[in-house]
């Protein structure tokens, strides 16, 4: 994950040190790529770890051959678009300036979300919202970017 907060990462990580180094520097705009409407889904490291272990106690396996081929998609059911989460980011980091969104790069893939109902059939759902978790997420890479940076 240290690696994701330096050059040629996710969006999450990318947009978190655009918005801090940004900040730091004073700098008046961002830039994003695309048009901001691809729409993602994100879930916060602690409930994928609480989700396995949900699994690992709530879940016995299958009895066939067949169900061996079992899968479970581990998400949120939620998703947004890349506007919203940016200017979630701006306002956790505490940039004051603007974002320029560069609509000659591509969007990406138009949508990614998880179908969770088998896991909320069983009883499990994420509990960190989005705005929750961009706000540790910050808070760790405060904590931590001395790790990573050369």
């Amino acid at each position: 994950i240290n690696a994701e907060y330096m050059g040629g990462s996710h969006v999450l990580p990318a947009l978190i040190r655009k918005f801090h180094e940004a900040k730091l520097a004073g700098a008046p705009t961002v830039e994003v790529w695309g048009t901001g409407t691809a729409m993602r889904e994100f879930l916060y490291v602690d409930d994928l770890a609480e989700a396995l272990v949900f699994l690992l106690h709530n879940f016995d396996g299958p009895d066939s051959r067949e169900d061996e081929k079992m899968f479970f998609n581990l998400g949120t059911g939620k998703d947004c678009t890349i506007k919203e989460l940016a200017l979630m980011v701006k306002e956790i980091v505490g940039f004051t300036g603007e974002i320029v969104w560069n609509t000659a790069m591509p969007d990406g893939t138009p949508r990614k979300l998880l179908d969770v109902s088998q896991m909320t059939a069983l009883g499990w759902t994420a509990k960190t919202s989005l705005k929750d978790g961009l706000q540790k997420s910050y808070d760790w890479f405060l904590a931590h970017q001395d790790d990573f940076r050369g």
